[in-house]
């Protein structure tokens, strides 16, 4: 019986793990049919749009994103979008490198001769360049030193080498700041699963499902990377400014109203962040908090009312602040502490603020209102983090907070194009990353006044509109060489230097291969591949069930655990099913029938020599073991191959074909076998295979 219960559990717990990793594919199918049908509502009343996709969002937004983080993706072939090549301009980084008044016809010759060869070849641009370099340049004498100042040694042979190496870091440089620029502009063009990745020396292939609008998008890549430096301006001006957001959203005042210049105020309204709840990812504030430690306060709202009562009502009149935290510190060494916006009091000093991802959207949503955009302070924009910071709870399920920004322009405007180099090190006292930043002259002129006037103020370092760092400025920088601290790993240091750097490299990015496919196509895709598969699945199902009879179905039905299996480890380790993908399952079909019509041949043989059915089951599966082995091995390690020289679409049937060959292994080997142990456990002599056998007393 226990050996039963085992062979019983070996057949349903994969069923049930499968239909568990697939069942967000399910989950997100359905809502995404509901959030289609709350767009054709908005779509329908423009002036109700705002409302009617915020409750779909109330309703469905974290079920939605959930389940879209676990579900199966689909390729760009059946699901439609735009499949891009860009190719980063190696050769107009190389010209750009090389000192103005020492470039002559010769180099302008090993250029040409460069590009002209890389419009051709895939080799590596730096490895073209030094090839006709060697040719052309150095038989009359020339040198890299003598085009490239990088502040190389003075031994020649050592600064010729310098150079070359100075040469391939800029390229590998540029091609990361490239992928990091990209992928920020893609992420905030709200792509879902985009993959952007390298493909060779300097080429970036990005799929972008959901995408038509090919002019747009390319427009979008192409631009050049803005970087800014601008002052922080989290201060008591801009948290009143959110107070009024609040009196004009919940609709305690008009726009006129709230417009007005606020009494000032010496009391402070800040309360323990103890005393802070959390519900449905947003802040509220306790009883206690509302009250601002003042029992029976008339100007308190909220006096004599439950704490549920003030949470609720706290709520309703704060739809905006309550959306992410407030704190403030008088200064670095204070503890911090969260502010309460029932009454309108605010201390001056510098305060932060921090939203949680899944009120990002909603927020935003807010500060893009006109009426909102004119009660936050004159010159002001308000900015988020590039990075989240990962918080934990008492359960430990993990969220992502963002840092948020009120900016402003320094007069003049500093911008990314005065950075000259950055470099990622660590500091030699106390050994922690650091990242050192060069200006050119006038850079560090405008630098120098602007950190002298900020001295213990912040600084952001803006790219694309997304705040990196904002390091508090300790004192004067003169010379235009500053050090940038308070980074948590060597990672995130090589991160803003690539960042720093936008404005320093002059790579282009330019689009080798643009190919957009629609959705249309994609489901002509999807219904081709799907009735190819239901065909070939009939086929194979109707032939085993007529040649082996009741060991056929057992085949059959394995087979079905085989796809499902498949297709769950696919959605659980983030893979992406494409119409190749399809083509490696229905021949991982074919395979997994290989093997089980080599063990039931097997079988038949060790009936037919006059053995016991349970006998010649053990035997079958035994004596076809090393060759059912041998054939998927070799076809894996072919897959192997496949999937690291190919690309794209081969991938993706190296991909399934690989995951197949596992799951055949499993399905045929360990789950037939235990599936037939059961239909013989009572003992029973014989069961159908499908052809006459010769009964023996054994």
């Amino acid at each position: 019986m226990n050996k039963s219960i085992g062979k019983i559990l070996l057949l349903v717990i994969p069923v049930l793990l499968g239909a568990y990793l697939l069942y967000p594919t399910y989950r997100a199918s359905q809502l995404e049919e509901i959030e289609s049908g709350y767009k054709l509502k908005a779509a329908k009343n423009p002036q109700d749009s705002f409302k009617i996709m915020e409750d779909f969002t109330k309703l469905y937004g974290k079920d939605l994103e959930s389940a879209k983080k676990g579900r199966l993706k689909l390729g760009l072939d059946l699901r439609g979008g735009m499949y891009v090549t860009l190719e980063v301009d190696v050769v107009k980084l190389l010209e750009e490198s090389a000192s103005e008044e020492a470039k002559d016809e010769v180099f302008n010759q090993v250029i040409a001769k460069t590009r002209q060869e890389t419009m051709m070849s895939d080799a590596n641009t730096i490895d073209i360049f030094l090839k006709y370099f060697d040719s052309m340049a150095r038989p009359k004498k020339k040198y890299l030193s003598d085009y490239f100042d990088f502040n190389t040694s003075d031994d020649l042979a050592k600064a010729e080498q310098q150079v070359e190496d100075k040469l391939r870091e800029n390229e590998t440089e540029a091609i990361d700041q490239a992928i990091q620029v990209i992928r920020q502009r893609v992420d905030k063009y709200g792509i879902s699963e985009p993959t952007i990745q390298k493909q060779g020396s300097r080429r970036i292939v990005l799929e972008l499902p959901g995408v038509t609008d090919e002019g747009q998008m390319l427009d979008l890549l192409k631009t050049t990377a803005r970087l800014e430096f601008k002052a922080v301006a989290n201060d008591k001006k801009l948290v009143r400014a959110f107070y009024k957001i609040d009196k004009l959203i919940s609709g305690q005042a008009s726009l006129e109203e709230a417009a007005k210049p606020a009494t000032d105020s010496t009391d402070v309204a800040v309360a323990d962040s103890t005393k802070v709840a959390k519900g449905d990812s947003t802040k509220v504030a306790s009883a206690d908090t509302a009250k601002a430690d003042v029992e029976g306060d008339t100007a308190n709202p909220y006096a004599n009312l439950s704490q549920q009562e003030t949470a609720k009502r706290y709520l309703k009149d704060h739809p905006f602040t309550t959306l992410f935290s407030s704190r403030y510190a008088q200064d670095n060494k204070s503890p911090s502490q969260e502010i309460n916006f029932a009454i309108d009091a605010f201390p001056d000093g510098e305060y932060n603020f921090m939203v949680d991802e899944a009120s990002m959207k909603k927020v935003q949503n807010y500060l893009n209102r006109r009426e909102v955009k004119s009660l936050l302070p004159e010159d002001i924009n308000i900015y988020f983090g590039a990075k989240p910071e990962i918080m934990t709870d008492k359960s430990g399920k993990k969220y992502k907070f963002y840092n948020m920004f009120a900016c402003r322009d320094f007069q003049p405007k500093l911008t990314g194009e005065v950075i000259v180099d950055a470099m990622a090190t660590f500091d030699q006292t106390n050994n922690q990353p650091i990242v050192n930043m060069t200006m050119d002259a006038d850079g560090a002129e405008r630098w120098g006044k602007i950190t002298g006037a900020n001295i213990g103020k912040r600084v952001a370092v803006i790219l694309d509109d997304q705040v990196y760092t904002a390091p508090t400025v300790q004192s004067k920088i003169m010379g235009g060489s500053s050090q940038i601290t308070g980074m948590e790993n060597s990672e995130e240091a090589k991160m803003l230097k690539i960042v720093l750097k936008a404005g320093a490299l002059k790579a282009p990015v330019q689009a080798a291969e643009v190919r957009v496919v629609g959705p249309s196509l994609g489901e002509d895709s999807i219904n081709d591949g799907l009735n190819a598969s239901l065909v070939a699945f009939a086929l194979v199902i109707l032939f085993m069930l007529l040649y082996y009879s009741a060991c056929g179905l057992v085949a059959d039905c394995v087979l079905l655990v085989n796809v499902l299996l498949i297709l769950a480890v696919m959605a659980a380790f983030d893979g992406t099913l494409t119409l190749p993908g399809i083509g490696g399952i229905i021949l991982t079909v074919g395979m997994a029938v290989d093997a089980n019509v080599l063990i039931f041949e097997r079988i038949r043989e060790e009936l037919a020599a006059g053995r016991s059915m349970k006998s010649a089951i053990d035997e079958g599966y035994k004596k076809a073991l090393s060759a059912i082995v041998d054939s998927n091995v070799t076809t894996f390690l072919t897959g192997i191959v496949l999937f690291y020289c190919g690309t794209g679409p081969i991938q993706g049937f190296a991909m399934t074909l690989m995951i197949g060959i596992l799951a055949t292994l499993f399905t045929a080997v360990v789950m037939s076998k235990a599936m037939i142990n059961l239909m013989t456990k009572n003992g029973a002599k014989m069961i159908s295979i499908g052809v006459p056998v010769r009964k023996t007393n054994a």
